[in-house]
């Protein structure tokens, strides 16, 4: 067995998950959706605002689209501000970046798995080379 790459074994306790009540949402939990991957010295490096398109772009929207399809399950501005645009991922946004959440229903176990994955562990697996890069 080869040993793990340290970009791999540095994905414990640097890139949390960030799970917190949503914010006036009574019921349901979010997580942050931004990314992680490798920096210098396999520090992790985050992406915090991005547009919808270049998220989607970045996790697959494909992947992105199946994890918002799940119930209860929402893509949005992480912070309730007036002049935030949409997130739909029909037609995503590529003109102002902000920080996006994945609300979900309190019980739901899944998607914060699948959430953390998506924005967390599956980006440093393509960094080094575990996963192909999407092609767009």
């Amino acid at each position: 067995m080869p040993e793990m790459p340290a970009a791999l074994s540095n994905l414990h306790n640097r890139r949390r998950a960030g799970i917190e009540p949503g914010a006036g949402r009574p019921g349901r939990l979010r997580i942050m959706a931004w990314l992680a991957w490798p920096g210098p010295h396999d520090r992790p490096f985050f992406k915090k605002s991005l547009t919808t398109e270049k998220l989607a772009i970045s996790c697959g929207l494909q992947d992105l689209r199946d994890l918002t399809a799940r119930p209860g399950v929402t893509l949005a501005p992480a912070f309730d501000h007036p002049d935030l645009p949409s997130t739909n991922l029909e037609h995503p946004q590529d003109v102002k970046p902000l920080q996006h959440a994945v609300y979900f229903p309190r019980e739901d176990n899944e998607t914060p798995v699948i959430a953390f994955t998506l924005f967390r562990v599956i980006p440093t697996l393509r960094h080094i080379g575990w996963l192909p890069e999407i092609l767009v």
